[in-house]
């Protein structure tokens, strides 16, 4: 929660420098009821393991901000935070177990997000359509475990913290004559041979009774894809599933 609340504050500060006068700040919190799937697999020094996920469903929060201003040249912001969360089954294949892990045991792998997004607005509002690039900024912590035992300590590899720029593109239609929106957007960048992605689509409905703060709901669907590897460590997991959440718009 204290890296969530700093990254929210940081980038306020940052939008704040670029312009005091806002023309939007929008803001939202929900869940993401995720479906993890795929695995985990270690081969070095004849040594090597591998780690299916048990793909059981998790409930993780997530939180956004976005802060739109009216000076054309600088970028505007937008700012998130998920945890993806898998649980899995540690199976030795070949040589000796990692650390005091027996064979068999429940794993835990978690990847918590910040994004830090500056965009642009290719299209604002035109014609009921918004349209977004921009480049994200993705920082992810990753602790995996089992038994009491941290693997990636135990492997020695910088896997742990990984930033990573992505490519971002938001589409977004406000349908006439009513406060429901649609939108989709994707995050997505492919290098060597690691891949990730983050893709959602969703609809909300704004509630207009109160004139400058308006509260709104949103659900949609998301899906994640991690491909990464490091000193013969390689996370291949997916996460799928629906969230939803209130927004509000200043």
């Amino acid at each position: 929660m204290k890296k969530i609340l700093t990254t929210l504050v940081v980038g306020a500060m940052l939008a704040t420098a670029a312009s005091a006068d806002f023309s939007r700040v929008e803001m939202g919190v929900g869940a993401w009821q995720q479906t993890p799937n795929g695995q985990i697999t270690y081969a070095d020094s004849g040594d090597s393991f591998a780690d299916k996920s048990l793909e059981e469903e998790q409930s993780e929060g997530y939180v956004w901000m976005l802060i739109k201003h009216p000076i054309p040249i600088v970028p505007n912001l937008r700012l998130e935070y998920v945890s993806a969360v898998n649980e899995g089954k540690y199976i030795v294949e070949t040589g000796t177990p990692i650390g005091t892990i027996p064979s068999g045991s429940l794993s835990e792998l978690e990847m918590t997000q910040i994004d830090i997004i500056p965009y642009y607005n290719i299209l604002d509002n035109t014609g009921w359509m918004t349209v977004d690039v921009g480049i994200d900024i993705k920082v992810i912590d990753i602790e995996y475990s089992a038994n009491g035992v941290d693997i990636l300590e135990e492997l020695d590899t910088d896997i742990s913290s990984i930033v990573i720029p992505l490519g971002y593109l938001r589409a977004r239609v406000e349908i006439p004559g009513t406060n429901l929106g649609v939108e989709a957007d994707v995050k997505y960048v492919s290098y060597d041979s690691d891949t990730i992605s983050d893709i959602r689509v969703k609809a909300d409905y704004t509630l207009d009774f109160i004139p400058v703060v308006q509260p709104a709901i949103e659900i949609g669907y998301r899906v994640q894809t991690f491909d990464v590897e490091d000193s013969g460590l390689k996370i291949d997991t997916e996460y799928k599933g629906v969230y939803a959440g209130l927004m509000v718009r200043f």
